[in-house]
C-alpha cells in the first residue's frame, strides 16, 4: 500500500471499527429489551389487559383520536426496531470486513495470532449483529399484526357506531371474557 489514497481509505476503514462494534453491542441490548417488552404485551393481550393492546388504550384515553393518527402511533412505535432489523445486518458486514484487512496483512507477515484475533473479532460481530436482526424483525412482524387487527377492531367500532360504542373501548379479548361473563351470569 504505497498509494496515499489506499493508505487514507485503510485509515479511515479502521476508524470506524469500534464505532460500529458499539452499534452493534447498542443494537444487541435492545434487541432483548425488545423481545422483553414484547413478551410482557404478549401476556397481557392473553389475559385480556388493556395494556397489552396499546391502540385501544390511546383510543381509550382519549375517543376523539381518529385512525391516522393511531396508525401514525402505531408506526412510531415499530419505527426504531424497523430501521434496527434493516441496520444491524449492515453493520455486521461492516463488522465483518473492517477487521479482515488487518487479518490479511498479519497472513501476509506469518503472524497467525493477529490473523485469528482479526477473525474472532469478525464472527463475533456479524453474529450479534445477525442475532438482534432476527429477534428486532420477529417483534416487529408480529407487533405489525397486533396494531393491525386492534386498526380494524377499533375502525369497525366506528363504522358501527351505536348507543353502545361510547362505552370505554374493551380489548378483544376482555370483550369476550365479558361476554362470556354476562352469559354464565
Amino acid at each position: 500500500m504505497t498509494n496515499p489514497i489506499e493508505v487514507a481509505m485503510y485509515d479511515i476503514s479502521q476508524f470506524f471499527l469500534y464505532p460500529v462494534l458499539i452499534a452493534i453491542a447498542v443494537l444487541f441490548v435492545h434487541a432483548f429489551f425488545a423481545l422483553g417488552a414484547f413478551v410482557w404485551q404478549a401476556w397481557q393481550r392473553a389475559r385480556g389487559h388493556i395494556a397489552g393492546f396499546e391502540l385501544h388504550a390511546v383510543r381509550q384515553a382519549d375517543p376523539d383520536i381518529d385512525l391516522v393518527a393511531l396508525e401514525t402511533l402505531a408506526v412510531k412505535r415499530l419505527e426504531f426496531a424497523r430501521i434496527a432489523t434493516r441496520v444491524a445486518p449492515m453493520l455486521g458486514l461492516v463488522a465483518t470486513m473492517i477487521p479482515m484487512g488487518p487479518a490479511l496483512k498479519a497472513l501476509a507477515d506469518g503472524a497467525l495470532q493477529d490473523v485469528s484475533r482479526s477473525l474472532m473479532i469478525a464472527f463475533s460481530a456479524v453474529i450479534l449483529a445477525l442475532l438482534s436482526a432476527a429477534i428486532s424483525f420477529t417483534v416487529v412482524n408480529v407487533r405489525k399484526r397486533w396494531y393491525s387487527a386492534d386498526l380494524a377492531t377499533i375502525e369497525a367500532r366506528l363504522a358501527h357506531a351505536t348507543p353502545q360504542a361510547t362505552a370505554p373501548v374493551q380489548p378483544p379479548a376482555a370483550a369476550h371474557a365479558a361476554a362470556l361473563h354476562g352469559a354464565h351470569a
